[in-house]
């Protein structure tokens, strides 16, 4: 293996794991000087009583800490803009986040607002633009897929404008990243099918983009390991706490790797669809994944072969043929959907006509793909794949993707 010339990898956030670590967060917060918290959720968070077993970890002192659970599904610049006014008025002095990526990132917008004391954080948008060390920020996932708990990135939707905005900066790292496996224990069939393709993306990606690194190869390999033999278990077994442990895991492990070599087509048109048809981000990944390594195999089919042992075991990557074996890894991503697709009742979408809403309503229609095609081409992963696309390119895929066809290049 060709090591890069040169390569960068950071991860400043102190992982915390197990099935009874939360238990730890006064002493985490007292190391970290934060005595008042503000604790950032969503209503599902609320509802299944995953806030309260956050608060019976506090002691007395800072149980009464202002809670809000008022995070959308796909937030917004208008939702930190309230939330940080929440903070400012509460006297708060550290965020402890609640939640699945909308509420991370919504939780790492707040601490951007707060912490350089900006009523709109839009001039700190994109790559740079912090420059020190922002307030306490303990993160807590409720899903394994975004991996927010330990990246660099925040993605906050503008609505007004049909963009997803990103920002990036290590000071957006939280200090500190919890994963109790009693936090994930009643995410549901569909959705732990999704934001575990969300996590499966980011290794995948992170290990065939322009940005790879040996480190960050060691973490995506492992976690797409972890991924291929526990998301099926965590679907059909929900109480199994070792699967649940292991896909949280697995999403930190991804979250570590992209953020440290980066994503490409994949994330590319997925942000622009997510940002045009509001389409769940794991559900997009999930679509879109076999179609980045089918479009990519002429520049990186050995790379691809490389994910076969990791994902389909030592028994299928020895009696495959090296010549077959990258074309089987992507078979095996499409055989995965269609087991995650049956795991779920039908709820795990395998193509973008597949994607409806809660009314049965299509999310996606045929005349967008023209409009997200389009968007993608502004989106910064595009200049990390390894080969180059333009906007038939975009189509081309977005195309087969719709109707769950291989792209056949």
């Amino acid at each position: 293996m060709k090591l890069p010339d040169y390569y960068e990898f950071c991860c400043r956030v102190n992982v915390v794991a197990g099935h009874q670590v939360l238990e730890q967060l006064p002493r985490m917060l007292s190391e970290l000087n934060a005595y008042k918290p503000m604790i950032i959720t969503d209503k599902g968070v609320t509802a299944a009583g995953l806030a309260d077993i956050v608060l019976n970890a506090l002691d007395d002192s800072l149980s009464k800490c202002p809670v809000d659970d008022d995070v959308p599904p796909d937030s917004d610049l208008h939702t930190v803009q309230r939330l940080a006014l929440v903070y400012r008025d509460a006297g708060c002095d550290a965020i402890i986040a609640v939640g699945g990526g909308s509420v991370i990132d919504t939780a790492k917008g707040v601490n951007m607002a707060v912490s350089e004391n900006v009523d709109s954080i839009l001039e700190l948008a994109g790559a740079g633009a912090l420059k020190r060390k922002l307030k306490p920020l303990i993160v807590i996932p409720t899903t394994a897929g975004t991996g927010s708990e330990v990246t660099l990135v925040a993605v906050i939707s503008d609505h007004d404008n049909q963009v997803k905005l990103p920002f990036v900066s290590y000071f957006l790292q939280p200090d500190i990243a919890i994963l109790d496996s009693r936090m994930t224990l009643s995410l549901p069939p569909a959705i732990t099918a999704a934001t575990g393709m969300d996590a499966l993306s980011h290794a995948v990606e992170a290990y065939i983009c322009l940005s790879k690194n040996p480190l960050s190869d060691a973490y995506s390999l492992s976690a797409i390991k972890l991924i291929s033999r526990n998301i099926e278990r965590a679907i059909l077994h929900p109480e199994d706490e070792q699967a649940r442990l292991s896909m949280a895991n697995a999403a930190c492990l991804a979250g570590i790797a992209f953020s440290n070599s980066m994503v490409g087509m994949v994330h590319t048109l997925g942000h622009a669809t997510g940002a045009i048809c509001h389409v769940p981000h794991g559900v997009c990944m999930a679509i879109l994944l076999p179609y980045g390594l089918e479009y990519n195999m002429h520049k990186i089919g050995d790379l691809t072969a490389q994910l076969l042992l990791p994902l389909a075991g030592s028994e299928i990557c020895a009696r495959t043929p090296k010549h077959l074996q990258a074309q089987t890894v992507i078979d095996s991503i499409r055989s995965l959907n269609q087991k995650l697709h049956d795991a779920t009742d039908g709820r795990h979408p395998r193509a973008f006509k597949e994607v409806r809403d809660n009314q049965g309503h299509n999310l996606v229609n045929r005349s967008q793909l023209e409009a997200i095609s389009a968007k993608a081409l502004n989106d910064g992963s595009i200049f990390y794949n390894p080969e180059e696309l333009d906007y038939d390119d975009c189509m081309t895929v977005m195309e087969a993707a719709y109707e769950g066809k291989p792209l056949g290049i």
